[in-house]
């Protein structure tokens, strides 16, 4: 394996059940050539019997930070102190410059630097000189104010465009060899949380899947006795699962047969559950909790339309699921969203937390079996054109060759970012 090709991965838990684009990213560079090392802040923590094969390949092969414990941790900064004393003074000194004048703040830094020293320590032990980060950015950031080492992070939003001084976006920006955004919203808020001398740092690579894997299910009848919604999402605030019941509420109270089944775990279970029950929906709106690959692709495969109420996304690649299964899609005309789909054309988009609209236009999809259709196809169609994973990691692959095959191939030790 050429040295050009090296690199590491951290990532804030992997696998992980809501973030299998990750999964799919790192396979697919795999499969291009490059040879990456995988560490993980948390291990994935579900049972071995609910993981997919590929999932219980890549847990094999991962290194996780927490399960070093205690003795990890303390060894981690003696031999730092010891043997990189001027570089451990550097990252610890940046880590509670993060925190400013917080005392939890800068609490909350140190475990943070105690990570990194832990990542740049395994780095160092496997020879690798280059990390990109998906989720443990400030990890990242203090890795690179510690090690002679480059980093680069990929940044999903929106939490991170929402409070960019929480996140320390520019700090990030400036440190990072390159920074990646999902969409071109993204990209703009990275543009607008940084100075336009560091514009040029700032790559848009959007996510995708893989449409051979995603597939229309020949089956799929559009005349059902009732319409199946799903709707895929950690249950919590942002992702508006109630905006969605109560749409669905509304569409019941017309005296119109329609089921929905709600994907995903998350804070607002319990909430969800009473809302549910207030609503007197119980026999029609389900929770199914979380679910790998294999189970999620025969929900898609029952469903009639996927729905997602969100008040704030990056770009989802659930809807990209769904979309290559023609699946038809309403969405809120938000953030990303509007890159993914184009109202009308590949999917319906409504207004965030209108009830009206959401249930007008799943009324809408329900009532029309040709726009369902339409839909259907156009939407696989700019998920294979635009949204393809092998295609889409391509384009993440040129990215690495050109910001960092030149630094890993470079002599000697890399400089160091105080």
């Amino acid at each position: 394996m050429s040295s050009s090709k090296k690199m590491a991965y951290l990532v804030g838990q992997y696998p992980a059940v809501n973030h299998t684009y990750i999964l799919r990213e790192i396979r697919e560079l795999r499969r291009l050539g490059w040879d990456i090392h995988v560490a993980s802040i948390r291990p994935d923590i579900r049972p071995t019997s609910e993981l997919t094969a590929e999932e219980q390949e890549e847990q094999s092969h991962t290194w996780c930070v927490i399960t070093q414990g205690l003795s990890g941790a303390l060894r981690a900064h003696l031999v730092c102190l010891t043997t990189q004393t001027r570089w451990y003074v550097s990252g610890m000194l940046s880590a509670l410059r993060l925190g400013g004048f917080d005392f939890r703040k800068a609490f909350r830094n140190l475990f943070y630097f105690t990570e990194a020293l832990i990542v740049g320590q395994w780095m160092q032990s496997r020879d690798l000189t280059h990390i990109h980060i998906h989720f443990a950015s400030t990890v990242g950031l203090l890795i690179a104010k510690t090690f002679p080492v480059t980093i680069s992070i990929t940044i999903h939003g929106p939490a991170e465009f929402e409070e960019p001084a929480t996140f320390h976006l520019r700090e990030k920006i400036e440190a990072a060899t390159f920074i990646c955004a999902i969409s071109n919203y993204g990209r703009s808020q990275l543009m607008k949380a940084s100075t336009p001398d560091q514009w040029g740092k700032l790559e848009t690579a959007p996510l995708g899947i893989d449409p051979d894997a995603f597939k229309p299910n020949s089956t799929t009848s559009f005349e059902r006795t009732s319409f199946d919604l799903i709707s895929v999402a950690r249950l919590s605030p942002e992702k508006a699962q109630r905006i969605l019941i109560d749409a669905v509420a509304r569409l019941v109270n017309e005296g119109r047969r329609v089921r929905l089944c709600l994907v995903g775990e998350g804070p607002d279970r319990r909430a969800l559950e009473r809302h549910i029950a207030a609503r007197d929906l119980s026999g029609t709106v389900r929770l199914e909790g979380a679910l790998n690959q294999e189970q999620l692709k025969t929900l898609y495969r029952e469903s009639d339309a996927f729905a997602l109420a969100s008040f704030a996304e990056g770009v989802p690649v659930v809807l990209m699921e769904a979309m290559a299964m023609e699946i038809p899609c309403v969405a809120t005309w938000i953030t990303g969203v509007p890159e993914l789909i184009q109202n009308g054309l590949d999917g319906l988009l409504v207004a965030p937390s209108d009830v009206t609209q959401l249930s007008t236009a799943i009324a809408r999809l329900m009532d029309d079996p040709d726009l369902r259709k339409r839909i259907a196809k156009t939407g696989r169609c700019k998920i294979i054109e635009q949204y393809n994973l092998s295609k889409n990691t391509g384009v993440l692959a040129k990215v690495f060759e050109k910001r960092v095959s030149n630094l890993l191939l470079a002599p000697g030790p890399k400089s160091h970012q105080d």
